[in-house]
């Protein structure tokens, strides 16, 4: 090879370096600056995927993704402590007007779809499907279940160990809205963690533990776990999460979408922007690597539609702060 070819050949990489191109948009290696995220510890594994592949195109910007559970890191980021809030709820009411009040505009983006997955210990030969009925038994407080037995006469003796996130997880919430409705409320005497690997490290060690957590937790621990197949209230069949079930509804109530909220003030910053561009184009094949389920493609170009136009506010409230539910294909029309 000649010194001018190698030089020629140095040149390209090295402007293969500086800019990577994808639909449109170019990332700067000489971009600096630091971008602060927190929130949902089950957004965070794609959250934290991203944000390292991210450092490979611009390594000089700053990400740091923290985990203090879904209304932790609401708390932060309606308040403008935070650039970037992951969610594993759409934001609620009160959260809502805190950001008004505090002059927080954002824009809501989702992300990828969850299965919350019903755990138990691998040792537990007893337990094929549960319904929504049977988790009332173990979950709602007030309860009088204290063992396997009590749920189902022909189960054994064996004590329940419970292990739940913490009260600021959207998954928790998610759970206790599908479980308790809205006036309920789940028993206090469980051991909690926002920490998901907690949970897995929980039920694991314990003969008659159950715990609950998204999908993507389950399918790195399968392992260690027996995921519980979920009777479907509308079919009567028991079904398991999978990303097919998960995506179709079929895995009902326990599927959900995710998202993360971007502070519209900070999206002017060109770090963030060139980081949500990036979540764009490396997130869903990112969330599916993590153990998540791709979102339809309509919902995707909605979401950078949404960012590049700056269109701030939620699709899940009403302007009276009414919730609207549904799938996201129905809810992001």
């Amino acid at each position: 090879m000649s010194n001018l070819t190698a030089a020629m050949n140095l040149v390209v990489v090295a402007v293969l370096a500086s800019a990577v191109s994808a639909q449109g948009h170019n990332y700067d290696r000489n971009l600096r600056g630091a971008i602060k995220i927190d929130g949902s510890s089950t957004v965070y594994p794609i959250t934290e995927a991203v944000a390292e592949e991210f450092a490979e195109v611009c390594p000089k910007v700053r990400v740091t993704v923290g985990i203090s559970g879904t209304g932790g890191g609401m708390k932060r980021f309606t308040v403008g402590e935070t650039d970037i809030s992951d969610a594993s709820r759409p934001i609620k009411d009160k959260e809502y007007k805190v950001a008004v009040k505090n002059g927080v505009e954002f824009i809501e983006i989702p992300v990828a779809y969850d299965g919350l997955s019903i755990v138990v210990n691998k040792r537990n030969h007893w337990v094929d499907q549960l319904s929504v009925d049977d988790l009332k038994k173990i979950f709602l407080d007030g309860s009088p279940v204290k063992a396997w037995k009590d749920v189902r006469s022909n189960w054994p003796a064996e004590p329940i160990s419970i292990y739940a996130p913490g009260t600021d997880s959207g998954t928790f919430d998610y759970f206790k809205e599908v479980v308790a409705g809205k006036t309920g409320s789940i028993r206090s005497d469980m051991s909690v963690s926002e920490d998901d690997n907690v949970l897995v490290r929980g039920v694991a060690g314990e003969k008659g533990g159950i715990g609950f957590f998204g999908c993507a937790y389950y399918f790195e621990n399968k392992d260690k776990l027996k995921v519980v197949p979920i009777v479907n209230p509308e079919t009567g069949k028991a079904v398991t999460p999978t990303p097919d079930t998960i995506e179709s509804g079929t895995y009902a109530p326990f599927s959900r979408p995710l998202f993360i909220y971007v502070s519209r003030e900070s999206a002017q910053r060109p770090e963030v922007q060139a980081f949500v561009h990036f979540y764009f184009e490396h997130g869903p094949e990112l969330a599916e690597e993590v153990g998540y389920v791709r979102l339809p493609k309509a919902i995707y170009a909605k979401g950078i539609a949404n960012f590049k136009a700056g269109k701030t506010g939620t699709h899940f409230l009403t302007r009276n702060g009414e919730k609207i539910s549904g799938p996201l294909t129905r809810v992001y029309e």
